[in-house]
């Protein structure tokens, strides 16, 4: 099995010396240019995701794995089952990733749609194809829902997530788990602890939303099914009677970096930028100029 580093040079070390250190970022097809725009600001090799939209083309994606790539970081590309429509269209998607913008991790996920457009149902159908480490992918990522998903209870879901790393190490790959996005430390740290008593230790990036309008995260928010209620919205420093305004992750980072212990493994973050990839990355570099003193 590939060891932990081939996800990130610095997971040897479970926690950070400051909370921003190694993060990942997410983007789309469309935010190229954003990325170009920001890029000074981002520290060399960083993983950037890119997520798998629908009316996104694979040309499209593909283009923006190649951006990244070329701007110095490293592309993850999003693969969904239910919207690849054939095994040959899951098989270009690889070959093309791997040989135009040296892909060497993906991130695999069942995708919204209730009813497949292709043969793949979910995640272990992708895996089960051999089409990743027969193409070189070295780590593979995986989903982590510490708010918990609306379709699987908190039983098949930790289920799941134990099949699919076993699938993954099976196939001589590493696993990285990623975390829908959050407000509140307090859920994340309880699934970490269970994640790790579970004998998974799989390295783990949690969901942080990045700098964005108020309506925006609580839009998010709805649509993913993330919890936002007022009492976990005012931990984040959001009060839902006021929606005007902005807001940023400083008190949920904080509360992450002071609840971290060296059971809870090798942890990082991953930004979703909702607020736009120069507000999110702004952030990030202020936040280390105040903590790395």
């Amino acid at each position: 099995m590939i060891a932990s580093s081939a996800i990130h040079p610095g997971w040897a070390v479970p926690a950070p010396p400051v909370m921003t250190d190694g993060y990942s970022l997410e983007m789309t097809a469309k935010d190229v240019e954003a990325l170009r725009a920001a890029a000074p600001l981002i520290a060399p090799e960083t993983p950037v995701a890119i997520t798998f939209l629908p009316g996104e083309t694979m040309d499209a994606r593909i283009a923006a794995a190649v951006a990244v790539r070329e701007l110095g970081f490293e592309p993850m590309p999003h693969l969904s089952a239910r919207r690849i429509e054939s095994r040959d269209e899951l098989a270009a998607m690889i070959e093309r990733s791997t040989a135009e913008a040296g892909v060497r991790r993906v991130f695999l996920v069942a995708g919204d749609p209730p009813v497949p457009v292709g043969p793949f149902a979910d995640t272990m159908s992708l895996l089960r194809t051999g089409l990743f480490e027969a193409s070189g992918i070295r780590a593979i990522g995986i989903a982590g829902h510490p708010d918990g998903h609306p379709a699987m209870d908190q039983a098949a879901l930790w289920a799941a997530l134990a099949e699919k790393r076993d699938e993954i190490a099976a196939r001589g790959m590493a696993s990285l788990i990623v975390t829908q996005f959050g407000f509140d430390a307090a859920p994340f740290l309880a699934w970490l602890g269970e994640l790790r008593a579970r004998g998974i230790d799989a390295p783990v990036r949690i969901g942080v939303p990045g700098p964005a309008g108020i309506k925006t995260l609580l839009r998010y928010a709805a649509h993913c099914g993330v919890g936002a209620s007022a009492s976990v919205m005012a931990k984040y420093g959001v009060s839902l009677t006021r929606l005007l305004g902005t807001a940023g992750p400083d008190k949920l980072v904080n509360a992450l970096a002071k609840g971290l212990r060296p059971e809870h493994g090798a942890v990082r973050l991953h930004f979703y930028p909702f607020g736009g990839l120069a507000r999110t990355v702004e952030w990030i570099g202020d936040y280390h100029a105040h903590h790395a003193r």
